[in-house]
């Protein structure tokens, strides 16, 4: 309060609008499940777009799969799947923005709805001492005579969790029934956690290595901010092998890359075949066994040494793959032959400067072409590989742990029983959360136990029928 000529002034506190909009408006709007569903859909709207539309491609493929003459569906072409960033969906920064604002809209929900309704379940172990009370239960029965002490071991034979005080009694079973969606919510956000910190922090390389070269992650294809530090950079990786198993029709079973974890002095610190489905795993970081290309060939004319010549991919226009070279049969180039090979079985075919077939040869065999021996000594293949870091993963994986068991424990039921002794009056009612049918069949059993067990009490007399609301 500020007085001043007279006149008394009220001064606000600095933060108060802010405050009354957060608690007043945001979290409730927040906590709304309508707005949970619809950021649900909209993330899930956009993931699927994120499996649909391939990552982390080259410009020129989206050019030559999303032509903007005619566009997909009229509106999607490569320029329009570029600016919005579909080419790397779960890295822009408007999924991620949806990603936190669902966050905090589970998050609203668990403070403002799951925590309060269990802090409410926590008043009712307050014990009823009215017989009114028992009047609201949808299940509850009324004894003439009855000892509150005949309750206790059927309760417990049932396996209630019994609290009394004086003649009140109250039970319950099934208390993470209560829990589990509060730990369903848990496990939600922690798996955002995982994912929002594998987009920021996890890359995505690819790399096409020759066999016996050693190489370092460098060609990235797709990173997060802060991705830096999980970029290798004092271990490389040596391809000691690639080969490629055949079925007996030619085609192919499975290709393999024997590959050596080299640290900074070049000393193998690990050693692992890998293949389609089984990569190799290192410091978090994951080499998968992706493609292969044919890398080289290795020649020899006449009595030379062996040459090592790189072979490049062919544009056969979509009808197989094929990869070339040229072996100059004379020294200052003005002849030679065109090797064409389409696997690594070995079979090479030789072209003429005519563009003529000239000869068929294996590896490991020779041919006479242009007046020379031409040996074709070997077919060098390359692995391709592609190379991930996800430091979120754990974290998501905790999450579906934590979400799978908040599930299990909702299945669970949560039944509460209230008994009152007033004078040789018993009143007892119970309800549950779920599993009506099966309660109610539980709640009468005990009530038939109860009667029994009162009939062998000496100093009780025979009850009158229990009277059910």
């Amino acid at each position: 309060m500020t007085i001043k000529d007279g006149f008394t002034f009220k001064v606000p506190k600095v933060g108060t609008g802010f405050q009354h909009f957060f608690k007043r408006e945001l979290v409730p709007l927040l906590a709304d499940l309508r707005l949970a569903i619809a950021l649900l859909l909209i993330i899930a709207l956009f993931s699927i777009s994120g499996t649909l539309i391939e990552q982390g491609q080259e410009i020129e493929f989206y050019k030559a799969n999303y032509p903007e003459h005619p566009a997909l569906f009229g509106f999607l072409s490569w320029k329009v799947l570029l600016t919005l960033g579909l080419d790397h969906v779960y890295r822009t920064w408007w999924f991620l923005a949806l990603l936190i604002l669902f966050g905090s809209s589970l998050t609203a929900c668990t403070f403002k709805r799951q925590i309060p309704a269990l802090r409410w379940f926590s008043r009712t172990w307050n014990f009823y001492t009215q017989p009114r009370q028992f009047q609201k239960f949808a299940l509850s029965a009324e004894f003439k005579q009855a000892n509150l002490e005949a309750v206790v071991p059927i309760l417990e034979q049932r396996r209630y969790r019994i609290f009394r005080q004086g003649d009140s009694l109250y039970a319950h079973k099934g208390l993470s029934g209560r829990i589990g969606p509060i730990i369903v919510h848990v496990g939600i956000l922690v798996i955002l956690a995982g994912a929002i910190w594998g987009a920021f922090t996890g890359f995505i390389a690819q790399e096409m290595v020759p066999s016996g070269e050693t190489f370092r992650v460098e060609n990235i294809t797709d990173a997060g901010p802060l991705a830096a530090a999980q970029i290798p950079k004092d271990w490389s990786v040596k391809v000691n092998r690639f080969w490629i198993d055949y079925t007996p029709d030619g085609t192919i079973d499975q290709f393999y890359s024997d590959m050596s974890v080299l640290d900074r002095d070049g000393k193998e610190v690990k050693r692992k075949t890998i293949h389609v489905n089984e990569p190799l795993r290192y410091r978090g970081v994951t080499l998968y066994q992706a493609d292969w290309a044919i890398a080289a060939v290795r020649v020899k004319l006449n009595n030379s040494p062996i040459f090592q010549i790189p072979m490049a991919q062919l544009d056969t226009g979509g009808k197989g793959r094929l990869w070339g070279t040229w072996v100059p049969t004379k020294p200052d180039m003005s002849d030679g032959v065109s090797l064409v090979a389409k696997d690594l079985q070995g079979m090479v075919l030789v072209y003429d400067m005519s563009g003529n077939l000239a000869a068929t040869v294996r590896a490991g065999m020779s041919t006479q072409v242009n007046g020379l021996t031409l040996a074709v000594k070997e077919l060098v293949g390359s692995t391709g590989l592609q190379i991930k870091a996800d430091p979120g993963i754990p974290i998501v994986y905790a999450g579906f742990g934590l979400l799978m068991l908040g599930v299990l424990m909702s299945y669970v039921s949560h039944s509460q029983i209230w008994v009152l002794q007033q004078n040789s009056q018993l009143f007892i009612g119970g309800r549950t959360n779920r599993a009506q049918v099966v309660f109610e069949r539980e709640f009468l059993a005990l009530l038939d136990q109860l009667g029994q067990t009162r009939s062998d009490i000496p100093s009780a007399s025979m009850p009158e029928p229990a009277t059910m609301n």
